[in-house]
């Protein structure tokens, strides 16, 4: 066997080898690309005669070059970057830090502490695709989210009316007005039958008449002004601000048309479109942070670990205290989070786990964390058994428990 430390950076790799006595056999920076790869290709072959002997770390699980990894054979482990500085401190306390010095730390890592990471997960291409354009629609959310916050912020120093008219500014009512409307003057002079007409054109099929009287009505309300020059400024960032949600409105449906289509031809969707409050979007999201290889998570408590959902316990002495997880796939938690809060108007058995552990004192947050983790191993066992989610078989238990 021989171990091979591999310190990425945006175009470079530093490969250090060693063989199982932590001897080094060679070192060498190597580009990025395929003529990198096929130099690490024969680096690796000059002191191994198969694939399997070789055994990567790296601090990144994707990308083509880890896929170009894997696919040759190698044992590839994705080690989590606090990780690997964390070892660093154990080898030394003077803080000094090389790029060569890191491909060394992490050879050493995977031939003394392999054992306590996990290999590169061998999900399908469908599940990282579904991964993808999971994460690239939540971006998009967020990113809307921001610019919203920021035309709001705008509006408060000018146009505080626009903010009694339209509690949500990304609906197509807002954005259909105040694109044709970006100031007080402007809205003073709009007409009854132009917002009627602003509303019908962005999509407004029912109540366009009460609707538009109530928009009219908000904006045309007193209101504090500021100086012609400022107004106008801002009138033209909103303008942009207008035009920027506008667009991302549309890549997001689109997006989110794309996903589904993918979500919804993969082997596990019904599995995770049985369970209560899963959607197909928030359970693509769920699917692709987890991923789908059969082995990755041996038990419940490994995958409930991952989510973050699980509890951690923090013992020294004779102190001890039990706290949420704060180093987590951030994504998965906001996902699982949301789920567990759909699921108590979805089934009986999670609003009973969730007022249980309300009535014992528990905050709302917690109350949806704790849920959330129990929510997760029924999934896990679901997913083991390739079975649809069973209200009964998910919590009878607790209830046969309450009885007695």
């Amino acid at each position: 066997m021989i171990f091979v430390g591999d310190d990425w950076a945006e175009d470079h790799h530093d490969i250090h080898v060693m063989d199982a006595d932590g001897a080094r056999l060679a070192s060498r920076r190597l580009p990025e690309g395929l003529a990198g790869i096929s130099g690490f290709h024969e680096l690796v072959a000059a002191h191994a005669e198969e694939p399997s002997e070789v055994v990567v770390g790296i601090e990144t699980d994707r990308g083509l070059w880890v896929q170009a990894l894997s696919a040759a054979g190698y044992q590839v482990y994705a080690v989590n970057p606090l990780a690997v500085a964390r070892y660093r401190d154990r080898h030394q306390v003077s803080g000094a830090k090389s790029d060569a010095g890191d491909a060394k730390l992490l050879a050493d890592l995977v031939r003394t502490d392999r054992h306590n990471h996990r290999p590169l997960s061998g999900d399908s291409a469908q599940a990282e695709a579904i991964k993808v354009l999971a994460r690239g629609h939540q971006n998009l959310i967020w990113a809307r989210i921001r610019h919203t916050n920021a035309l709001r912020s705008a509006l408060r120093e000018y146009y505080p009316a626009a903010l009694q008219a339209f509690d949500n500014l990304a609906d197509r009512d807002a954005l259909a007005v105040l694109g044709r409307a970006p100031s007080p003057d402007e809205a003073a002079r709009l007409s009854l039958a132009k917002v009627r007409s602003a509303l019908k054109h962005a999509g407004r099929q029912r109540n366009i008449d009460a609707r538009a009287q109530e928009i009219v009505a908000a904006l045309r309300t007193e209101q504090l002004t500021a100086p012609a020059p400022i107004t106008a400024a801002f009138a033209a960032t909103t303008r942009a601000a207008v035009g920027i949600i506008g667009e991302l409105n549309h890549q997001i449906a689109d997006l989110e048309a794309e996903l589904a289509t993918h979500f919804e031809t993969h082997p596990d969707a019904d599995i995770y479109l049985s369970l209560p409050g899963l959607g197909v979007i928030l359970g693509a999201r769920v699917l692709g942070e987890f991923g789908d290889d059969p082995n990755r998570y041996t038990t419940a408590k490994s995958r409930k670990n991952y989510a973050g959902t699980s509890p951690l316990t923090v013992a020294s002495g004779k102190k001890r205290a039990v706290l949420a997880r704060h180093v987590r796939n951030r994504r998965l938690y906001d996902a699982i989070d949301h789920w567990a809060l759909c699921s108590l108007t979805n089934s009986p058995g999670a609003r009973a786990f969730y007022d249980q552990h309300r009535a014992a004192g528990d905050l709302h947050h917690q109350a949806l964390r704790a849920l959330g983790n129990r929510l997760v191993g029924i999934l896990h066992g679901c997913l083991r058994h390739h079975a649809a989610y069973s209200e009964t078989s998910a919590w009878a238990h607790r209830q046969i428990a309450e009885a007695a």
